[in-house]
């Protein structure tokens, strides 16, 4: 997964699953795109993923989720939950906003 910790006024943290990185997705309305300039930033696993997920929500950060591998990870470090997923072209994608 690719993790990309934007620092502003409230930090940002864009996760998604590597091989989504650059892909655009549209159903109706709606549309995904998977910004390399937003969401390139380090490879992890999922197991470091999930400690950056954890710390940054304790520093009130801000999530971009988007990926079957990444919103896994965030439900396993307790970010999100089920009710909290969107699909697009089935496409798993989460917001947090805190």
């Amino acid at each position: 997964m690719f993790v990309n910790i934007i620092k502003s006024y409230r930090n940002i943290v864009a996760v998604c699953d590597e091989e989504l990185l650059g892909k655009y997705f549209s159903e109706g309305n709606f549309q995904l795109e998977v910004k390399e300039s937003f969401f390139y930033g380090n490879s992890y696993s999922e197991d470091e993923t999930i400690l950056i997920m954890k710390k940054m929500f304790k520093e009130d950060a801000t999530f971009n989720i988007v990926g079957e591998n990444s919103v896994r990870a965030a439900i396993k470090a307790e970010i999100i939950n089920e009710d909290c997923i969107k699909r697009i072209q089935n496409i798993p994608f989460a917001l947090v906003l805190l």
